[in-house]
């Protein structure tokens, strides 16, 4: 059982490299020149990307395949006030080739939208600003001429005091969506409404696969055994060209415990892993993590020491 590790958007050890650099509206709004104003988004843009790049090869020298991009790469990309800027066109070129690198590296890309991008809001103009939100994030992945395995990860959304027909209003949604978007979607469990059992049950309805978070699970649950369950999540992955992918974090303390800790704790994850063993099927952790790469590289550096595992390199392991 092979298990690959990644980690979100930033890194704790390349300096001065956020690819989330942005522009607030007020202070954009304060240039009045339209060809100044777009000039400020697309430098920002690419410098945005150009420092993706700068992890890409941070990733590469440390044998990371598997990692999530940042949804701000793009500054205000789906506001009213960046409506004029055609930015697909503008950085088209830096995108392929961020694109090229991952693919001949064989890097795992994902991304996850913020919570904001919501398919079962009841009201309207929140359903089409989350489309405009799945469309920006598609042409992301376009742009780096990723396939299908490149994807997004959303949560189900809110109950809106009636958990039922919210879950009837996603599928509704979900199922309606253009077909590009929905072979590109994964459904995640949340820590507070949408139960893992809950998302095994839609994923299979709606044949999306399930990212399993196992803090979240840890945080929202109803009793239930991951064992139980573990296989069939797994399984919704059947049709895809990538192997099941998971989130793994720790709760920060007892009085926070839905918060992020710095690291990953190690005998809560190797207590998942004898679970997963039962089942022996590759798959990829997410980490997440305040550490980032720092995490990824304790949690491994932990391992080591862990009977039945074999380090692989420095980003997977064999169990």
């Amino acid at each position: 059982m092979r298990i690959n590790f990644g980690y979100v958007a930033m890194s704790k050890v390349v300096k001065d490299c956020s690819p989330s650099r942005t522009v607030t509206v007020k202070s954009l709004s304060k240039i009045e020149d339209d060809e100044v104003r777009l000039h400020k988004l697309k430098s920002i843009a690419k410098t945005n990307i150009k420092n993706t790049q700068r992890l890409f090869y941070h990733n590469r020298a440390h044998d990371i395949k598997v990692y999530r991009l940042t949804s701000k790469l793009i500054p205000l990309a789906t506001h009213p006030i960046t409506e004029k800027w055609d930015w697909f066109k503008d950085i088209y070129s830096d995108l392929k080739g961020l694109g090229e690198y991952a693919k001949e590296h064989n890097f795992r890309i994902s991304a996850h939208p913020d919570h904001y991008t919501l398919l079962n809001s009841p009201k309207d103009e929140i359903l089409q600003s989350s489309l405009k939100d799945l469309i920006y994030h598609y042409k992301i992945f376009e742009g780096m001429g990723l396939d299908k395995s490149a994807k997004l990860v959303l949560h189900i959304g809110g109950s809106y005091k009636d958990k039922k027909r919210s879950i009837e209003r996603f599928i509704k949604n979900f199922i309606k969506l253009p077909e590009h978007l929905r072979e590109i979607i994964t459904l995640e469990n949340d820590d507070k409404t949408y139960t893992a059992k809950e998302v095994l049950e839609i994923c299979q309805q709606v044949k999306a696969p399930m990212v399993l978070d196992i803090h979240h699970h840890w945080c929202n649950n109803n009793g239930e055994d991951l064992s139980e369950y573990l296989e069939r999540i797994f399984e919704t992955w059947n049709y895809e060209d990538v192997p099941p992918k998971i989130h793994v974090s720790s709760p920060k303390d007892e009085k926070k415990f839905r918060n992020h800790a710095d690291n990953i704790d190690l005998d809560s994850f190797t207590e998942f892993l004898e679970k997963a063993k039962k089942i022996n099927r590759d798959f990829d952790v997410m980490i997440e993590a305040k550490n980032k790469d720092v995490a990824l590289f304790n949690l491994i550096d932990d391992l080591k020491n862990v009977p039945n595992i074999d380090v692989l390199d420095q980003a997977s392991i064999e169990y």
